[in-house]
C-alpha cells in the first residue's frame, strides 16, 4: 500500500461486516480523503488529485458510505433492471465487496414514466442498486473538485446551498441605487445531450424491451450529470 493511502486511514482491502461497520470512523477517513482532495486542486497538483480519487474509490470507508447512501435513501425498496434490493446486513456486505470491481460495466436503466401535471410524461431511468452504489462512490469523489471549481454565485445542484442563499445573495447585489437595472436568463440547449460517459451509454428497458442511448442524459441516478457538470466546468 502506497503512503498517500495509508497515512488517509482508509484501508483498501480491509473485509468488512456490515453489522461491525464504524460508520463514524468511516465517515471521519471518507472526510479527510475529501479534504486531501481539496488541497491538492487548490495547489494544482493533478496527478495527486487523481491519486487521491483511486484511493477513496477503493477504500473500504468509501465502499461503505456509498453503499449506505443507497440503502438508506428514498428508493432503497426500488429495484432496476435485475429486481434486486439490499435488504439484509448479509446482501449489503456483499455488495460493498462487490464494489471492489472497477470495470463491471453498468447495466441498462429501468426506465418508468410519470405523469406530469401539466401533461405529458417525465421519464425517469432508474439505475440498478449496484450501479447506484458505484455512482455514489464515484461522487465522494467528484463532489470536493465540483465545489472547488464552482463559481462562488452558484446555485443549483450543489449540497450545501439552497434557493434561500440564492434568493439572499439576488438581495444584496440589486436593492442598492447603483445596482444593474437588468437580470439576463440564458440557456443552453441540449447541453448535455452530446454528454460521453458509460452510465449514460447503458441503453434503457421499458416494458420488457430494451433500447440503445445514443444522446442525452437520464434523470433519476445518484450521478447525474446535472448534479456535477454545471458546477465543475
Amino acid at each position: 500500500m502506497g503512503a498517500a493511502a495509508m497515512t488517509a486511514g482508509a484501508s483498501l482491502r480491509q473485509p468488512l461486516d456490515w453489522r461491525q461497520i464504524n460508520w463514524r470512523r468511516a465517515q471521519r477517513n471518507e472526510r479527510r480523503l475529501q479534504i486531501r482532495i481539496v488541497k491538492a486542486e487548490q495547489e494544482r497538483k493533478k496527478r495527486k488529485v487523481r491519486a487521491l480519487h483511486r484511493i477513496l474509490v477503493r477504500s473500504s470507508s468509501g465502499r461503505a458510505v456509498a453503499g449506505r447512501r443507497v440503502t438508506t435513501k428514498r428508493g432503497k425498496q426500488t429495484p432496476g433492471v435485475d429486481q434486486v434490493v439490499w435488504d439484509t446486513p448479509e446482501q449489503k456486505t456483499q455488495a460493498v465487496a462487490d464494489l471492489r470491481e472497477q470495470t463491471k460495466r453498468p447495466q441498462p436503466l429501468r426506465r418508468v414514466s410519470i405523469p406530469k401535471s401539466s401533461g405529458g410524461n417525465r421519464h425517469l431511468g432508474i439505475p440498478t442498486l449496484h450501479d447506484r452504489a458505484r455512482q455514489a462512490l464515484h461522487l465522494l469523489g467528484l463532489e470536493p473538485l465540483a465545489e472547488t471549481r464552482a463559481d462562488p454565485n452558484s446555485y443549483g445542484f450543489r449540497s450545501a446551498r439552497s434557493t434561500a442563499d440564492a434568493i439572499s445573495q439576488c438581495f444584496g447585489r440589486l436593492s442598492r441605487k447603483t445596482s444593474a437595472q437588468w437580470v439576463l436568463e440564458g440557456d443552453i440547449r441540449a447541453g448535455f445531450d452530446g454528454s460521453s460517459h458509460e452510465w449514460l451509454k447503458a441503453g434503457y428497458v421499458e416494458e420488457g424491451n430494451g433500447y440503445p442511448t445514443e444522446a442525452g442524459t437520464p434523470q433519476g441516478g445518484v450521478l447525474t450529470p446535472p448534479t456535477i457538470l454545471p458546477n465543475s466546468l
